[in-house]
């Protein structure tokens, strides 16, 4: 069973930049589509990032509020996937999870495998 681990939340100021990992153990993800979500209080779960691989090679996505400002990345070796978040803005307070695997569409937060969560605060 794979369990992925979500690091690198935390506190920061209004402009600032944030580098959250999801590392995977007991398998792999390597070779799945990895996505990124939040949630902030009394709201839906959110896309945020996805990584995917098909026959046209490697592929990312990013939900409207953060494209530009959030990049996904991936470290096979580590069976690591990055979110570097530039620009940080108040309005991207959430629990960022990572995801492995969808059962569907990949910006719909229905994955196999779920992270437990890291708390990013934005303060402005």
């Amino acid at each position: 069973q794979v369990q992925l681990e979500e690091s690198g939340g935390g506190l920061v100021q209004a402009g600032d930049s944030l580098r959250l990992s999801c590392v995977a153990s007991g398998g792999t993800i390597s070779s799945d589509t990895a996505g990124w979500f939040r949630q902030a209080p009394g709201k839906e779960r959110e896309f945020v990032a996805a990584s995917r691989y098909s026959w046209l090679g490697h592929s990312t996505y990013y939900g409207d509020s953060v494209q530009g400002r959030f990049t996904i990345s991936r470290d096979n070796t580590k069976d690591t996937v990055y979110l570097q978040m530039n620009s940080l803005r108040p309005e991207d307070t959430a629990i960022y999870y990572c995801a492995g695997r969808p059962r569907g569409t990949f910006e719909v937060p229905d994955y196999v495998y779920w992270g437990q969560g890291t708390q990013v605060t934005v303060s402005s």
